[in-house]
């Protein structure tokens, strides 16, 4: 009886969050990291959170991770970056990052430099 109740209180208190959202602190370091690589801008705020919010669309937060870093991991210097630069399918996975981010920051009014 007690293993029903916790897991009705379980269900009923659940997190709002469902598995694909991305958690709050992760928008706000892409928003900040934004803003910082774009001049740091108070306007950059919005036009960085409404990119994250584009390339939320796009990617599951699991995908979005596993490309956000591979992408990253590709500017490793040797052989730490190498697996990430060599192998076809992380330049794939990076290729279509890129795409992804360039085009939302576009979008959004984000000016890259």
């Amino acid at each position: 009886m007690k293993a029903g109740v916790a897991l009705a209180l379980g269900l009923v208190v659940a997190p709002a969050v469902m598995a694909d959202e991305f958690p709050t602190s992760d928008r706000v370091e892409y928003v900040l990291e934004c803003m910082y690589r774009h001049g740091g801008a108070q306007a950059l705020l919005y036009k960085c959170s409404c990119a994250i919010d584009n390339i939320a669309k796009q990617y599951s937060y699991d995908d979005y991770v596993a490309a956000s870093t591979t992408t990253r991991s590709q500017g490793l210097p040797a052989d730490q970056g190498g697996v990430f630069r060599d192998d076809a399918g992380n330049r794939q996975i990076a290729t279509k990052y890129r795409k992804v981010q360039d085009d939302a920051l576009r979008a959004c009014g984000v000016v890259t430099r």
